[in-house]
């Protein structure tokens, strides 16, 4: 199965099942931010896609926004497991899949995390590259949990309204 075969799938299955929207959302949402299956996983598509759904189909703001919030939830504890993964492996990630087969996303994280620290993890829900890693590198680095915590939700929010918002209201205006 491709990943566009994927996509269609999961988007087909919201058509038949708007009730599903916001549970799948989080977990599109949490895959997409967790370290190890964001770097394999076409979350933004999807989300895209089932809120380009949402729109066409014309169900009102009583769906999109519990879709925001649960795709929110996801990223956001997709993100602090991942931290808590590289504050629990620290120097062993590297062992890890797939930053064994990869040594340079890590190389690569590090360098961002350094060059970055706070903003770094704010940003890197807007950046699919860095997106894999950074909050595995804050992990290994022990960033305050409170500060990456705090950075973490705000993004997470941001993230999922940026994704699903503007497809949903565009494709609105556009329509009716």
């Amino acid at each position: 199965m491709s990943v566009q075969d994927f996509v269609d799938a999961v988007v087909t299955f919201v058509r038949a099942n708007e009730d599903w929207a916001a549970p799948i959302a989080f977990a599109v949402a949490f895959v997409e931010s967790f370290c190890f299956l964001s770097i394999v996983w076409p979350g933004t598509a999807i989300l895209i896609g089932v809120s380009a759904l949402l729109a066409q189909s014309g169900v009102g703001l009583g769906v999109l926004w519990p879709s925001i919030i649960a795709a929110s939830i996801g990223g956001s504890l997709g993100y602090a497991m991942s931290y808590w993964i590289g504050l629990y492996y620290k120097d062993e990630i590297h062992k890890l899949w797939p930053f064994n087969r990869h040594p340079d996303l890590v190389r690569r994280g590090e360098e961002f995390f350094a060059k970055w620290g706070a903003l770094g993890v704010f940003f890197g829900h807007f950046f699919g590259p860095v997106r894999a890693v950074i909050p595995v590198v804050a992990g290994m680095y022990a960033m305050p949990q409170w500060q990456f915590q705090l950075v973490n939700v705000l993004s997470a929010v941001i993230w999922a309204a940026g994704i699903i918002a503007p497809t949903y209201f565009g494709l609105s205006f556009l329509l009716h």
